[in-house]
């Protein structure tokens, strides 16, 4: 078998091969056996396996495993974008205080019904312990319109630059992601120090707060794959993850974050709906009543 080494593509042959993992690293355990140290390739997981159950991925196998993951995410984005129009023909009418705006129209002089909207959606600030995911999260923000910040920081390192970037940014909305899991053998799971990175997020989410106190000021997205989620919440997060302790997609915090950026400011976000619209759905993704982030203006401007 070739030996396992960082950068490899990896599956775990106890898990039958249900996971594709990046190698972070490759250490020698106390008791002399080799270990890895993994981090899911789509899925917001940290672990650790001995290299002896790890296999490498074929080339093939990988691009297929990114074709589906892309297809999702294509899925999901076209649902985005479909129920953003619908409501926005709504929020038009109600800004204009009944005039109904189109872009087609053919209004007599005087007539005010070709009128443009302009989108003024809430910002972002993403601090996200993995690059990867992070360029990913980026991308998807852009394709989305929806202007972000982000900023590759390890989970560890979040509690000690949020408050400085948020004083930097004044965001509408922080996102705190990364990896995290279960550590092996943990039974209590309310328990935050179970969990490889989740007191992280919490002790960030808390400084998060001394900035901000109010929810719907500041909103925050927080965690990861199995985090820790009546701690997270408890500590400030208006959405958090995990409620089942289940793995999270890469994108899931994006498509939470698009839902409040594009919420009017007058409209609490519909929860039901916002958690429907992740990868991952109920089982993963929780969270508190919270108000959108979004403005919309009239007229736009021709210049």
């Amino acid at each position: 078998m070739p030996k396992i080494k960082e950068g490899d593509i990896v599956a775990r042959k106890s898990y039958g091969n249900d996971i594709f993992f990046k190698v972070n690293s490759v250490y020698q355990g106390q008791d002399g056996k080799d270990y890895a140290v993994l981090k899911g390739l789509d899925i917001r997981l940290f672990a650790s396996s001995l290299v002896d159950d790890l296999i490498k991925v074929d080339v093939k196998d990988i691009s297929k495993y990114w074709t589906q993951t892309l297809r999702k995410n294509e899925e999901v984005m076209g649902r985005v974008m479909k129920r953003r129009m619908d409501e926005r023909k709504d929020r038009l009418k109600r800004c204009a205080d009944g005039i109904c705006m189109t872009r087609t129209a053919q209004p007599e002089k005087g007539d005010d019904s070709d009128i443009e909207g302009f989108d003024v959606p809430g910002t972002v600030l993403h601090l996200d312990g993995d690059k990867d995911y992070l360029d990913l999260c980026m991308t998807t923000y852009r394709n989305l319109s929806i202007p972000a910040f982000g900023y590759a920081i390890d989970e560890e390192e979040q509690p000690k630059r949020v408050l400085a970037l948020l004083e930097k940014h004044y965001p509408d909305i922080l996102v705190l992601t990364g990896h995290d899991g279960i550590k092996k053998g943990a039974k209590d799971l309310s328990n935050v120090n179970n969990y490889h990175n989740s007191k992280y997020f919490v002790e960030a989410v808390k400084i998060a707060r001394t900035f901000e106190k109010s929810r719907d000021d500041l909103v925050i997205f927080a965690g990861a794959c199995q985090s820790c989620y009546e701690v997270v919440l408890s500590a400030g997060a208006n959405f958090a993850s995990s409620p089942k302790r289940v793995l999270i997609h890469a994108y899931d915090p994006v498509f939470v974050v698009e839902k409040i950026a594009y919420t009017s400011i007058q409209d609490p976000i519909a929860l039901r709906e916002i958690i429907k619209s992740t990868i991952t759905g109920f089982e993963g993704i929780g969270g508190v009543e919270t108000r959108g982030k979004h403005r919309l203006g009239i007229p736009r401007t021709e210049y």
